[in-house]
């Protein structure tokens, strides 16, 4: 309610972009409270109930932040301490580049939803990594999510520019996140074709053999692909044995939008939009993917803002979940509660853990 309040009356009378690095600087400043972290930590560590295992992995929660929050590396201790399961940072690129020209971070408020047209701005996978190796708290999950540099052209080396990514990354994070879907880096989505996915998943596996660092590699996938493209990277997927999808990326299909339409127009945006109006296709394209390749590794993302979200979530097939706009408009302690209510459900439920509600389909 605090937050809330907070919200209407000081946040939205920011920019959006100013009032993400603010609270991104914040965090970075009391993170160095000492102390702090491992206080805000215990006081918010999720249920031991909602443990789940992902390739390999043990999360203390399915719940993660997604990607695009913590883009350079800056606050994630103290951003896992508040009942993440795991915190993705990035979208870190190899070489450093700025956002977009112009305005590029727009609230839709009423619509519980962001429109972005940032164009993964970030410092560079080195500036990151020295930031990750400083890291202190270590129960939850750190990954790290690798998009192309905007100045490595498509018919240029990109698999390499990845490589080079992971390879200062991986020795700092515990599962690396390819980006091919975010529309905000042009030509970008070409690549989710089965080709591009197998050249590049391999090219960074290679990589990270070289480097005695083999990680789990997922692949972050966009929304809008129709669904004879999302059963043949399914199909990819399995082929050259991804260890997981995450599903999925930001919309830039405003017909599916109809509440968005207009104030889209009205303020100029462009790029992605991520939130509430995302929620019915993300949910689409986890069943789909589900249904199709049942033993794949699936992270869902996009419009998840309850407990009941995460639920249905999981009963549809995710073994894992992400957040991003749910936690801008709920506030620090939005991950405590959706944790808090997703135990609950988990106990009234028929099930003994989270692992065996996986893809059960229930709808309650």
């Amino acid at each position: 309610m605090i937050y809330r309040a907070f919200f209407w009356l000081v946040l939205q009378r920011i920019d959006a972009g100013k009032a993400h690095d603010l609270a991104i600087a914040a965090m970075r400043v009391a993170s160095r409270v000492p102390g702090l972290v491992g206080f805000v930590n215990r006081l918010l560590r999720p249920s031991p109930a909602l443990r789940m295992r992902a390739f390999g992995l043990e999360f203390r929660s399915p719940l993660g932040l997604a990607a695009g929050v913590d883009k350079n590396a800056a606050a994630f201790d103290l951003i896992g301490a508040l009942g993440f399961g795991a915190v993705e940072v990035g979208t870190a690129t190899n070489l450093p580049q700025g956002p977009n020209p112009g305005k590029i971070v727009w609230r839709l408020p009423k619509q519980r939803a962001i429109l972005n047209w940032m164009g993964f701005p970030n410092e560079g996978a080195e500036a990151q990594a020295q930031r990750l190796a400083g890291r202190h708290l270590h129960d939850y999950v750190l990954g790290a999510n690798v998009g192309k540099s905007r100045a490595v052209e498509l018919d240029g080396d990109v698999v390499g520019d990845y490589r080079a990514a992971a390879r200062r990354l991986a020795p700092f994070v515990q599962y690396l996140a390819l980006n091919v879907s975010s529309p905000n880096t042009a030509g970008l989505r070409s690549m989710q074709t089965t080709e591009h996915l197998r050249a590049l998943v391999q090219g960074v596996r290679a990589e990270l053999a070289e480097q005695g660092q083999p990680l789990p590699v997922l692949v972050k996938i966009a929304p809008d692909l129709s669904d004879e493209e999302l059963v043949a990277i399914a199909d990819a997927a399995k082929e050259i044995e991804v260890d997981g999808i995450i599903a999925t990326n930001t919309t830039v299909d405003y017909d599916r939008l109809p509440e968005c339409r207009e104030q889209i127009a009205r303020l100029g945006g462009k790029g992605g939009v991520s939130g509430r109006p995302l929620k019915q296709r993300s949910l689409e394209v986890l069943r789909l993917l589900h249904s199709h390749a049942p033993d794949l590794t699936l992270v869902s993302v996009g419009g998840i803002e309850t407990a009941e979200d995460a639920w249905q979530r999981i009963l549809a097939g995710a073994t894992l979940v992400q957040a991003y706009t749910a936690f801008v408009y709920g506030g620090p302690l939005w991950p405590h509660h959706l944790n808090r209510g997703l135990a609950r459900l988990l106990k009234e439920s028929p099930w003994n853990s989270l692992e065996e509600a996986v893809g059960a389909k229930l709808s309650r």
